[in-house]
């Protein structure tokens, strides 16, 4: 069993992590760590985890720790993942990988110094509703795909993540937080990269010093277009629409972890529908890490793919700045 340690322990770890953990066939956690320590012994009293601590470096000096899972405001993520390689531990850091494109770059070549494993959880790689979304498109089902939209909205108004709208500890808002998410499923689904981004942001009295809806066009290397709505002012939503020449596939809400998905796939008069569900996501995650981790294979994730999905993200701020179609460099 690979004993894990999260940093940054919060409303994620409660809502998620934790249930995919209790899932989780070969992943446990053992330990934990938040800034605030009253709060953080009384999570680990609830959830029975052995070690609270108040620091990252108390955290990754455990013995017990195999695994660190970083879960930190974003601004955290470069200084925690770098404390965790210090102590020779792989990790598992969330999404988006860092502030930037190059503090992703500092990652990277920081864990190929320490020859260490270190993956990204971009959580939607792992779901069934994506897997089979992206067998249809890559066995050719519908055709060459034309053109690809994905959103992710919800009501982030009052969200426990008060960070969110701090641009210093988030980096940016929902182009960040879960832009993220629909740029990392295009890229995966479709097998090609984003060469130029154009993004129009707006921001409401609430939005601090983030954007609170983005509105992103992407062009892809093989000719397809990609779009992608997301937000912090409209209720949940992540549709995931892929037109081919021959035919549609789309999900309603296709991200979504709490309910089962309905595929359809259209071709002429001809509709076809599977239901998949996704309750296993993050359970799969951990597992998948956990075997990468001890048969030295490859994750699915690796922070090379983080440091792409940073890159794109760079672009679609200077876009935003600019006005002006960016490439993705």
């Amino acid at each position: 069993m690979v004993r894990y340690g999260i940093v940054g322990f919060g409303l994620h770890g409660v809502k998620r992590l934790m249930p995919g953990f209790a899932g989780a066939s070969n992943s446990t956690v053992v330990a934990l760590s938040r800034r605030n320590h009253a709060q953080g012994r009384q999570d680990a009293e609830h959830f029975k985890i052995a070690h609270p601590f108040a620091t990252t470096e108390e955290l990754c000096a455990c013995p017990d720790v195999d695994v660190v899972f970083v879960s930190s405001p974003n601004a955290l993520h470069l200084s925690d993942t770098l404390t965790a390689l210090k102590h020779r531990k792989p990790v598992l850091c969330e999404k988006p990988m860092a502030m930037n494109a190059a503090e992703a770059e500092q990652i990277v070549n920081a864990a190929r110094k320490a020859g260490l494993l270190v993956g990204i959880a971009q959580c939607f790689r792992f779901e069934e509703s994506i897997r089979r979304i992206r067998e249809k498109v890559q066995a050719g089902e519908i055709g060459k795909v034309i053109s690809i939209r994905i959103d992710f909205t919800f009501a982030g108004l009052n969200s426990p993540r008060s960070w969110l709208t701090d641009s210093k500890l988030a980096g940016g808002g929902p182009i960040g937080d879960v832009g993220v998410h629909t740029i990392d499923a295009m890229r995966y689904i479709l097998g090609s990269e984003p060469h130029s981004v154009m993004a129009m942001t707006s921001a409401d009295e609430d939005a601090g010093t983030v954007e609170s809806s983005a509105l992103l066009s992407l062009r892809f290397a093989n000719g397809v277009l990609g779009s992608s709505y997301v937000s912090y002012r409209s209720p949940y939503q992540s549709p995931i629409e892929i037109y081919g020449a021959e035919g549609i596939v789309r999900a309603n809400d296709g991200l979504n972890v709490d309910h089962p998905i309905t595929i359809e796939t259209i071709a002429g008069s001809d509709v076809r529908r599977e239901e998949v569900t996704n309750y296993d996501t993050y359970s799969r995650q951990v597992d998948a890490f956990s075997a990468a981790f001890e048969n030295r294979e490859a994750f699915l994730v690796p922070a090379e793919e983080g440091l792409q999905n940073q890159r794109i993200l760079d672009a679609c701020y200077r876009s935003a700045e600019s006005g002006r179609e960016e490439k993705v460099i």
